[in-house]
């Protein structure tokens, strides 16, 4: 019945509410609690290597290829840290809604569109960049057996 059909509706909507709250919320806590902190030990390795190497005297161009390492190391964490306050905020919003559909709309676009990619990428690019025995997470090449 027509009743029938828009309880499932609502039913799909809940559960996918739950399901992307859940991802939101693993994906900040593992980017603030493991991928972050693992980043920024390897930029303070990165700055002294290169205040070490400023001090020896060395001309900038020895060290200019770890600074632009830095730099764009400092970009990914930046951009990660920023996206995660930004999408806690926007889940936030999202759960002040009371219509499911809607929320579940907002779930979609403002929190899943508008974050997890983007998040991830930068994830991805830190992974590449991070020493293996700093980041404390499997590499995708070692889920893959490569290593």
């Amino acid at each position: 019945t027509h009743l029938e059909l828009e309880a499932r509706h609502e039913i799909m909507l809940e559960a996918y509410i739950k399901k992307v709250q859940i991802e939101a919320r693993v994906m900040g806590d593992l980017a603030t609690t493991l991928i972050i902190p693992a980043a920024l030990k390897y930029q303070n390795i990165l700055t002294e290597n290169i205040r070490g190497l400023k001090e020896a005297g060395l001309a900038e161009s020895a060290y200019s290829s770890q600074k632009l390492i830095l730099e764009k190391l400092s970009e990914h964490i930046n951009t990660i840290s920023v996206n995660v306050t930004a999408m806690i905020e926007s889940r936030k919003k999202a759960n002040d809604i009371s219509n499911t559909r809607d929320k579940a709309i907002a779930y979609c676009d403002e929190v899943k569109g508008k974050y997890f990619d983007l998040i991830r990428y930068h994830a991805d690019k830190l992974e590449l960049m991070v020493a293996d025995s700093l980041w404390p997470l499997p590499k995708y090449r070692e889920l893959l057996f490569l290593r």
